[in-house]
């Protein structure tokens, strides 16, 4: 990041990042290529996601780069390692060389696989923004992390993560309100076509809403359908009306 083209590439990146809203949006994809842009970004040697989708267990995602290395990365810190520091706190995990002494008795496991892979040092940060973390973005470097460029570092990472939480809650959000938009419109439908059976049976036999709503109640219980699935037979006339009489003499 030291000069204009990679400062506009970060802007376009950005932008980027909030495109969740697209047909077929796929988290793991999406992750996937975020975790390649940092490597991009940030002269990495891979990058992963620790990614705890709604209700669904843990998912760990690789970037392309170094794919098996940083899988294996991720795998094994369920003993412990940044990722799961920065999940419990919600706060980033400045970089740590790997040959540091604080870092391998803190994550001893995590240190003896990525000093096995070349990793010199690795930081974290949460993918998050005013709310509950959604994952952690873990990037692994090959060089002894030195202060001033481990800062400018960590902060695009943690701007990145910030801007994907906020396009996978802005997809969340999206999701939830057309399932509860296309839950009500199935509903009013049901209810239309109930309304439109019940003046069928109303006009033909000559009674009143109330009455032709109990038969099609009583034949749906008979049946065992659902009562939608009767008032649709009885608008397409799939019905004999002998059928449906016999529900209507039980009334009398």
């Amino acid at each position: 990041m030291r000069d204009r083209d990679s400062e506009l590439r970060l802007a376009d990146i950005l932008v980027e990042s909030a495109d969740t809203l697209t047909e077929g949006f796929d988290p793991e994809t999406y992750l996937r290529w975020l975790a390649d842009r940092c490597v991009e970004l940030l002269g990495a040697r891979g990058a992963g996601v620790m990614y705890a989708a709604e209700g669904e267990a843990v998912h760990l995602i690789s970037g392309t780069r170094q794919q098996n290395v940083v899988h294996e990365l991720l795998a094994v810190q369920h003993l412990g390692g940044p990722c799961l520091e920065s999940f419990g706190t919600g706060e980033p995990v400045p970089p740590v060389p790997i040959d540091a002494r604080s870092a391998a008795a803190r994550w001893p496991a995590f240190v003896e696989r990525a000093d096995r892979h070349g990793i010199a040092g690795t930081y974290a940060v949460p993918l998050r923004n005013r709310g509950p973390t959604l994952g952690v973005l873990n990037v692994f470097v090959p060089h002894a992390p030195q202060v001033d460029d481990s800062r400018r570092d960590l902060r695009i990472a943690h701007a990145l993560a910030r801007a994907a939480a906020i396009g996978l809650r802005n997809h969340r959000t999206h999701t939830e309100c057309r399932t509860l938009s296309d839950q009500l419109q199935t509903a009013l439908d049901s209810r239309i076509r109930i309304e439109q059976a019940k003046g069928i049976l109303a006009e033909r036999w000559g009674v009143g809403m109330d009455e032709a709503f109990d038969v099609l109640r009583r034949f749906a219980r008979r049946e065992r359908l659902v009562i939608d699935v009767v008032a649709t037979q009885v608008i397409k006339g799939e019905i004999h009306g002998g059928v449906l009489r016999q529900d209507r003499s039980e009334l009398s």
